[in-house]
């Protein structure tokens, strides 16, 4: 008698591999696209720069020290510097996913070809976070390695910021391919970047303890936004102040990542696949 095998399932972890191990090739399609081109990368590592020699320095040198959350006082630079971080992971992340994913979706129609090949929807969104993950860390460590030889890291446990930059990174990266997939027109990039990007970097604590300084009613409505959550898990880590405010931040961003991808995947099959 011979015998009858079954194919063997992959399991979900197996499967998850494989849809990475394959948008690996969209990552390197990008890295071959900027191999000529590597100083638009590089130039986002400035931005930040600025604005802590600016803002963190330069207002620093009249407003000195501010108050903390558990009533501790920090250095003005090293209260500004962590969130630094955060917005440096977040703006590599929105500009890779909303201007250049555009571009590729709506005018250089690259995924028509990838499609062609073994890579679905999936992978598509997967290669192109990865890749945005890359680009907004290349700027979250340029600004920790800063700041450590600044010495404004201020506890050991500013190690995690690293990591926890990659969250922010993600979860923007996963944020800008969902809302991308529902832009038109290049005139609609104002609605993400002048009505959204711009207000969270503003006011998510950025230069400023929102909760001294803003209307209750505001500081409500902005504990609800992404940037504020990173800010505070980066600055906890920066300055040794971890508690559970840290941990409910590390779990929005966690759910905020996998509900973002998900709008992703499915508005970019809606639209690449008619």
């Amino acid at each position: 008698m011979t015998a009858i095998t079954q194919p063997v399932q992959a399991g979900p972890l197996a499967e998850a591999w494989s849809r990475i191990w394959r948008a690996r090739r969209l990552v390197e399609r990008n890295i071959m696209v900027y191999r000529h081109q590597w100083i638009i990368i590089f130039s986002g590592v400035f931005e930040p720069i600025f604005y802590l020699v600016g803002i963190g320095l330069g207002l620093g040198g009249i407003i000195r020290e501010v108050p903390l959350a558990n009533g501790e006082v920090v250095a003005y630079a090293a209260f500004v510097a962590p969130a630094l971080v955060a917005t440096a992971a977040m703006n590599g992340a929105v500009f890779e996913t909303i201007f250049n994913v555009f571009f590729k979706l709506n005018y250089a129609k690259t995924y028509d070809g990838v499609l062609a090949t073994p890579m679905g929807i999936t992978e598509i969104a997967i290669g192109e976070m990865l890749w945005a993950l890359m680009r907004a860390s290349l700027y979250a460590v340029a600004m920790f390695v800063i700041m450590f030889f600044m010495g404004l890291v201020l506890s050991p446990l500013g190690i995690l910021m690293i990591p926890a930059a990659l969250l922010v990174a993600a979860a923007f990266a996963a944020a800008g391919l969902a809302g991308t997939s529902y832009l038109r027109t290049v005139n609609d990039f104002d609605v993400p970047m002048g009505l959204i990007v711009m207000p969270m970097f503003l006011f998510s604590g950025t230069f400023f303890p929102i909760e001294l300084a803003l209307p209750e009613w505001l500081v409500t409505i902005i504990q609800f936004t992404p940037l504020y959550h990173g800010i505070n898990l980066i600055r906890g880590l920066s300055t040794g102040i971890v508690g559970i405010g840290q941990l409910w931040d590390l779990l929005y961003l966690l759910a905020f990542f996998a509900v973002s991808m998900w709008i992703a995947i499915n508005q970019m099959e809606r639209k690449l696949i008619k």
